[in-house]
């Protein structure tokens, strides 16, 4: 049996010829060169306004300060030598890590517990409103808020208050008597009488350099107090009368009594007795005193409490991220909220169910799945801090301003001051950029890994 012959294969079909190119056309459609011309106006301007800058900043940072002679790496040598850009270092680390913490974590405070809250959304406002002032009305603000007159400082009044609320306030400071007074100095801010006292005897203490104003609202027009045969008494009093007159040493009808004024009764170097001035000026004191010689004690006379020196070289800086504060906390308030309104209610009912209380909800549920929100708010802040300025330069007096110092008020100052280097200008102007890219890297990284979810 013979097999027959396989059929031979049909022949290949011709490949068709390539079509012609077209135009090349970008992801959306549009043709790449109709894209670029609309791209090119915004190419210009960030070339012009940002990528020129950064250029000559570097470059201009390898000159000296004249930018003829070639400085190299002096100007950066510079940044970690001088005392001055050094403490603008330090100052930076406390504002990144301090200033952005404190206000995420406030502002989420703020959102969790305004969330119930049945006026919670009237609060956020009040809370949000400092956002709408800008940095310089902020600054002026807080410069007087952080004056250190009570009067006119609104710390130092709070601050004063609660302070003379625990403590005795100052009596009468800079008083003194005259010369031919009874009363000498004592030591240590105090003044005694000249000769002991007796019973059945009226002492007379008389004091100068109260101004008017500073007298107790309280106080009385000074009368002689009557003898006691069984005690000491006497009347301390100031010795001036308005418009002038007067006897010197004598009790006039136009002058006030010392209220309040502290009166001791020494002996032997040992306080037998005290008392204290009413409102006319007379005390009196116990048979006990007799023969002791009385004492104005130093408390009378020391300087009021004037409050804390808010921009003093040491509170300055902890006083400026304050002010910050104030200003930014509402910002990071609606930006956590708007995270917490969007959390899935049945997680958080679901472990309360499983029996965790309200801290453990928040510890354990909250804070993890408002991750995201918070890493938002928190490098937003950062790279915002790292830029400040207007708060140090408005709110640091001049005195204090070298202790408030920060790397972006030390580049106005080094580059427009009245010893401008624009060498060491630019030199930190590029550590800033180098300071601010990591973090701006991480962000990136943190929203393309979020929108890959």
């Amino acid at each position: 049996m013979t097999t027959a012959p396989a059929p031979s294969p049909a022949p290949a079909a011709p490949t068709p010829p390539p079509p012609p190119p077209r135009a090349r056309k970008s992801v959306t459609g549009t043709r790449a060169y109709l894209a670029a011309g609309f791209l090119l106006p915004a190419l210009v301007l960030l070339g012009a306004l940002v990528v020129y800058p950064i250029g000559y900043s570097v470059y201009r940072s390898f000159f000296d300060q004249s930018g003829d002679g070639f400085a190299g790496i002096d100007n950066y040598k510079a940044l970690f030598t001088d005392d001055t850009i050094l403490t603008a270092v330090k100052n930076n680390a406390i504002w990144v890590v301090c200033a952005p913490t404190v206000a995420t974590v406030l502002g989420l405070i703020f959102a969790v517990l305004t969330e119930r809250v049945r006026w919670g959304t009237a609060f956020k406002l009040i809370v949000f409103m400092p956002m709408v002032i800008s940095m310089l009305a902020a600054g002026i603000i807080f410069r007087l808020v952080y004056e250190q007159d009570p009067d006119r400082g609104v710390a130092n009044a709070v601050w004063v208050g609660v302070h003379d609320t625990f403590a005795e306030s100052a009596g009468f400071p800079r008083a003194h008597p005259l010369p031919s007074a009874p009363l000498r100095p004592g030591g240590g801010g105090s003044f005694v009488t000249k000769d002991a006292v007796h019973t059945g005897q009226s002492a007379l203490l008389p004091l100068v350099g109260v101004a008017a104003e500073k007298m107790p609202s309280s106080a009385k027009a000074a009368k002689p107090a009557a003898a006691d045969p069984g005690g000491i008494t006497g009347t301390a009093w100031l010795d001036f009368t308005k418009g002038g007159g007067g006897t010197p040493n004598a009790i006039d009808s136009k002058e006030l009594g010392l209220k309040g004024l502290k009166i001791e009764a020494v002996r032997d170097g040992r306080v037998v007795a005290t008392a204290t001035a009413r409102a006319d000026g007379t005390f009196s004191l116990p048979a006990k005193a007799d023969g002791a010689r009385l004492r104005l004690p130093r408390g009378n006379f020391r300087e009021p409490y004037n409050g804390v020196n808010w921009l003093g070289p040491t509170l300055v800086t902890p006083a400026i991220i304050g002010s910050y504060i104030w200003m930014w906390a509402g910002f990071a308030m609606v930006l956590i909220a708007a995270g917490l309104a969007g959390l899935p209610r049945e997680l958080l009912e679901a472990a309360r169910v499983d029996g965790a209380n309200e801290w453990q909800v928040f510890r354990r549920v909250t804070v993890p799945l408002l991750a995201p929100v918070l890493a938002v708010v928190l490098v937003t802040l950062m790279i915002n801090v790292l830029k400040i300025f207007d708060l140090i330069f408005i709110i640091a007096p001049g005195s204090s301003q070298d202790d408030a110092n920060v790397l972006a008020l030390q580049l106005y100052r080094s580059s427009f001051g009245t010893d401008a280097d624009l060498g060491i200008g630019s030199a930190i102007a590029v550590l800033l950029l180098v300071l601010v890219v990591p973090v701006m890297l991480f962000n990136i990284r943190r929203m393309r890994r979020e929108a890959r979810r």
